[in-house]
């Protein structure tokens, strides 16, 4: 009875790890020093901006992108060219509208191969009431802690930035570019899972945690 006991402990052991494994190996969290940029050029001098709020959510497996997901949250309140004249006119209705339209969001679960560490996500952006697919252009960096560094291109009139006399091209042309690189690291509740899964002598198919995408509490 003793050596049943102990293999049935081994095993249970083994399932949890691999299915706290699975659950979790590919999903990631924005970490700090992870930067969001856009640029252009006003009458011929070019700009820089950023949204230093912004989060993002990944889950990613280069062997799998059937399953891989982006999600990105944009506070259009903190977007910044760092120059307090462009940052009022860029906030306000014209641009922006940040007071009637707070957020932006970029989703994607479309995912294509582009050739070694290089993809594209084609996702939907979401700005100023206006759904609009864009492509984001990345490459992957993997490891303990991976990078994602990508870059798009955003027609703002199809959002409806700059109404008025700032529609004019020629003036601020009509596509703005964006660069992201995203510093990612692993959702935290996969070790919780594993401990507490283990300590309550649960099955794998009875742990909390398995396959939910969320966190444990």
């Amino acid at each position: 009875r003793k050596n049943a006991m102990n293999r049935y402990v081994n095993i249970l052991l083994v399932s949890v790890l691999t299915a706290a494994g699975q659950a979790t190996a590919a999903d990631y969290l924005q970490a700090k020093g992870s930067s969001l940029a856009f640029s252009g050029k006003y009458q011929g001098e070019a700009f820089n901006g950023s949204f230093p709020g912004f989060s993002t959510t990944l889950r990613f497996d280069p062997a799998k992108l059937a399953g891989s997901k982006l999600d990105v949250n944009i506070p259009l309140a903190t977007a910044t060219t760092r120059n307090a004249d462009y940052d009022t006119e860029l906030r306000g209705g014209a641009f922006f509208n940040s007071g009637k339209f707070p957020q932006a969001r970029y989703t994607a679960v479309k995912f294509r191969a582009l050739g070694g560490n290089r993809f594209a996500a084609d996702g939907m952006l979401s700005l100023r009431g206006v759904s609009k697919p864009v492509t984001l252009n990345f490459s992957w960096t993997p490891g303990a802690s991976p990078v994602l560094n990508g870059t798009a291109v955003v027609k703002r009139l199809d959002f409806g930035i700059g109404t008025g006399d700032w529609a004019d091209v020629s003036v601020i042309p009509n596509e703005i570019r964006i660069n992201t690189k995203v510093l990612l690291q692993a959702k935290p509740y996969a070790s919780h899972c594993l401990s507490r899964s283990a300590s309550n002598g649960q099955s794998s198919s009875a742990s909390p945690c398995r396959n939910t995408g969320t966190r444990a509490p």
